[in-house]
């Protein structure tokens, strides 16, 4: 039982440092992607909010939106009427 554990554990290490290595390799190609992107004349931070808001579902995705516009009209950051527009 004991040297069944040890393998158990062996193959679920070896599984994750599997998992670990390809989540590298996808995120050093989304940064390639995002690279590119800039290079093309594309504004990365505007890229990942958009990719961030395409996530969402749209009814929190409003919800978030009238939130935003409430706290920047009690900042007197956008006027009255183009937070109800």
């Amino acid at each position: 039982m004991h040297a069944v554990a040890r393998n158990q554990l062996r193959a679920f290490i070896e599984r994750i440092e599997r998992l670990e290595e390809e989540k590298k390799t996808v995120a050093d190609d989304i940064k390639d992607v995002y690279g590119e992107a800039k290079s093309m004349g594309f504004d990365s931070k505007i890229l990942r909010k958009v990719i961030a808001i395409r996530k969402q579902d749209a009814d929190e995705r409003m919800e978030q939106e009238a939130v935003l516009d409430t706290y920047l009209q009690a900042l007197g950051m956008i006027p009255a009427d183009d937070a109800e527009a």
